[in-house]
């Protein structure tokens, strides 16, 4: 099919792009991160943990979809009519992901090059209970993990573009916590799925976009959390709250209070825990943001200083 070809193309020549994230000093405020075509966008950044922006071929037969592995990828239409595949990768990716464009009844697999990405380590001392549970507590764990994974793997298909993220808290951000190879008293762990922002316990959590709250719980390692369902797959998960004040089936809008900052679950000191999911691949949350979110941000004032 000729479809299949071009998208070929037109894939293998993004394929080399850099991580070019950059984190200026400028003030934080809702606004377009890539407008292409009329259509709001993440930036894109091809590496572990990154997100890939696929143009698919002006021929591609409508109702085509993009599938990696199991889970379903949103295709967003732009105002001319040409549309985008939004994917996460995982931070367990290597050189490449396989993606399957399927339409027509026909599936044509698709391998994108991966470009290598070193996470900083991290080694942080906590109570030995959140290094070696004991029975009960694993058992516990893995019903809670059962649940989160329910979240993150549903596809809820909604209309309009990719949201406008916002900052969930105003605090200090860790912009090198996504990703990092974690040691817990000395034991090597999961890298970190998300991005860390320190601040006082009971400052205000917000909605970081629109969505639905599809779970909330008091979890062993993540405290109480609150999970909001974006739609097409992506989700935010805001972790180690003081107070969950969002609801399951509340509607939220960016901005909306959903909880206070705590130091619930496995921490060493108040902050807030961020989470994105795209396909069920935990991203980056700099990359849903305004330009210029890697920085310091004073409290009160939204001003944006870059982090040394």
């Amino acid at each position: 099919m000729r479809y299949v070809s071009m998208c070929l193309l037109l894939l293998v020549a993004g394929v080399a792009q850099a991580d070019t994230m950059t984190t200026p000093a400028s003030t934080l405020a809702s606004g377009s991160l890539l407008t292409d075509a009329g259509m709001t966008l993440p930036r894109e950044s091809r590496v572990p943990g990154g997100i890939a922006l696929l143009p698919l071929p002006a021929d591609a037969p409508d109702g085509t979809q993009v599938w990696f592995g199991k889970q379903r990828v949103w295709v967003l239409s732009r105002a001319d009519g040409s549309r985008v595949a939004v994917v996460g990768i995982p931070l367990s990716a290597k050189d490449h992901i396989e993606l399957h464009l399927i339409a027509d009844g026909k599936d044509n697999t698709i391998a994108i090059a991966i470009t290598p990405k070193a996470y900083k380590e991290q080694h942080l001392t906590v109570s030995q209970e959140f290094v070696t549970p004991d029975p009960k507590q694993l058992e516990r764990y893995s019903r809670e993990a059962a649940e989160q994974a329910t979240v993150y793997k549903a596809f809820h298909a909604t209309s309009g573009g990719w949201p406008v993220f916002h900052m969930p808290v105003v605090g200090i951000i860790n912009p090198d916590s996504f990703g990092s190879v974690r040691f817990f008293n000395g034991e090597p762990r999961a890298p970190h799925s998300g991005m860390d922002t320190g601040a006082p316990e009971g400052r205000e959590v917000h909605a970081p976009a629109d969505g639905v709250v599809v779970q909330t719980g008091a979890y062993f390692f993540n405290g109480n959390t609150v999970m909001i369902d974006h739609g097409n797959g992506l989700v935010s998960m805001l972790c180690h709250l003081s107070r969950i004040i969002a609801t399951p089936g509340q509607h939220v809008k960016a901005g909306d209070l959903v909880g206070l900052v705590g130091h619930t679950g496995r921490v060493t000191a108040s902050h807030l825990h961020w989470g994105v999911s795209l396909n069920d691949a935990r991203v980056n949350p700099l990359l849903v943001l305004p330009e210029g979110a890697g920085a310091e941000m004073a409290a009160g004032s939204g001003v944006m200083v870059p982090l040394q």
